[in-house]
């Protein structure tokens, strides 16, 4: 067996694990950091929305264009008075930008362009594209993620509960919110592909989070019934035990998105490439960290809110503090147990820097809860 696949069978077992849900303080600052960093980039730069929702011109030029993408941009801007985007495509021609203009001023724009860069007008492609047909696409995109988001927080409040569905809505905004901040800190265009991206993206950062769930409900059944672990333990083992399965998934998921970002968009100069594969990369990382680090702590403090979840943390934190009292190791402690109606299919043990009991069972890692 591979290191990696050895470890994510003892991260399962609950041999080894990580706090996750014990440092959930520091998830919780890194993320409000990056989520305000995004927001102020959103809100001092803005959006760099293209012709699709702002209307305008795209032209083209011939393949093997002598002419540089700055030289372009400052034809393009002298032409018709507006700002530009340019970009070089794969096969040499460039590629215009120019909103705000209507289809007089595309004309003209067109055969100055032509003129400056020493082409053919005819050679010079010109594309119209009028504010109405964007103003639609963008009311489109709200209400399609409206829509899923409702969705998504009735059938996890169905399936799971209501603390589930509102952790993962949570998760979905914020990963919503670092990929919007994200794109206006860098200035790519905002284009109907960014739109798509942007919502393939949310399916994936759920998958991750209700994996994480379904493991979750499934070991805190009959949980009060024990004094061993209190939810955070198990919420963390939950997140150790799918934890490289998630990344295994991100990884998959990143490698060809990473392609078209950086291969495609970069070195091949498909410019257009970079719509909706940097919403991809960014969102399926944000995703990946979201599930891990946000969701599945904030179920936790939302559990443990309840009375039911205090009585059972205070129970269990009394009877670890005796066994320190007594000199007692924390595997000892998971050994003993106050109380006899346990059920043998006890909560699995959380191996973690604040003395969480580890488990001394190896098959299934759900130690049997008897006395020895």
């Amino acid at each position: 067996m591979s290191k990696l696949g050895n470890l994510g069978a003892r991260l399962h077992r609950g041999e080894v694990g990580y706090d996750f849900v014990g440092n959930r303080k520091i998830w919780y600052g890194i993320s409000i950091l990056i989520t305000i960093t995004a927001i102020v980039g959103l809100a001092v730069r803005g959006l760099n929305m293209g012709i699709e929702f702002e209307g305008g011109a795209v032209f083209t030029t011939p393949e093997k264009t002598a002419v540089s993408v700055a030289q372009a941009e400052k034809y393009a801007e002298e032409a018709s008075g507006h700002d530009a985007i340019v970009q070089k495509l794969g096969n040499g021609s460039l590629r215009i930008q120019v909103a705000g203009i209507d289809t007089n001023e595309a004309d003209k724009v067109s055969t100055q362009l032509a003129k400056d860069m020493g082409v053919n007008e005819n050679d010079v492609t010109g594309e119209l594209v009028g504010p109405s047909w964007g103003e639609q696409i963008a009311a489109k995109a709200w209400q399609g993620l409206g829509i899923f988001l409702v969705l998504v927080v009735i059938y996890l409040a169905i399936a799971f509960e209501w603390r589930m569905a509102l952790a993962a809505f949570v998760a979905l905004i914020h990963d919503i919110t670092i990929t919007v901040g994200i794109y206006a800190l860098v200035g790519f265009e905002v284009t109907p592909g960014t739109v798509i991206g942007l919502l393939t993206i949310l399916g994936y950062s759920l998958y991750d989070t209700v994996v994480v769930f379904d493991s979750l409900k499934e070991q805190t059944k009959d949980i009060t019934k024990q004094t061993r672990w209190t939810y955070s333990d198990v919420a963390n083992r939950s997140i150790n035990s799918t934890l490289v399965r998630s990344v295994n998934t991100t990884v998959v998921a990143l490698l060809p998105v990473a392609g078209l970002l950086f291969i495609g968009g970069g070195f091949l100069g498909a410019g257009m490439l970079n719509d909706i594969s940097l919403s991809l990369f960014v969102g399926l990382a944000a995703g990946a960290y979201s599930s891990i680090f946000i969701a599945t702590p904030l179920v936790a403090d939302l559990k443990e809110l309840e009375p039911r979840m205090k009585a059972l943390k205070k129970r269990v934190l009394a009877k670890r503090a005796q066994a320190g009292a007594q000199g007692e190791t924390a595997e000892a402690v998971a050994d003993d147990e106050q109380f006899d109606d346990e059920p043998e299919d006890a909560a699995p043990a959380v191996v973690g820097p604040r003395n969480q009991p580890a488990s001394r069972n190896r098959g299934r890692g759900r130690p049997s809860g008897k006395r020895r």
